[in-house]
């Protein structure tokens, strides 16, 4: 079954079609979708998790560049069966 995602882009929202092969989570998938780089953003990203003490650190780093970004409600689609 395919995945999708949604998310909210400068208060647009969209659904993009998801697949590991392509991108390692679904932060990555989106901003590939909108064309943004994201070079300094994983390098900042990398230090951050060799110095923080918990993992959170990282996780709340890159929830809240992804909202100074402007994304918004990234998650993915639930599939409802038929």
């Amino acid at each position: 079954m395919a995945r999708q995602i949604s998310y909210t882009f400068n208060k647009q929202k969209k659904v993009i079609s998801f697949s590991y092969d392509k991108h390692r989570d679904i932060y990555e998938a989106v901003a590939a979708a909108e064309g943004i780089n994201l070079t300094q953003f994983l390098a900042m990203e990398q230090q951050i998790a060799m110095t923080a003490k918990h993992s959170s650190a990282t996780k709340n780093f890159r929830q809240q560049e992804f909202i100074r970004m402007g994304f918004k409600d990234i998650a993915f689609v639930r599939q409802e069966e038929s």
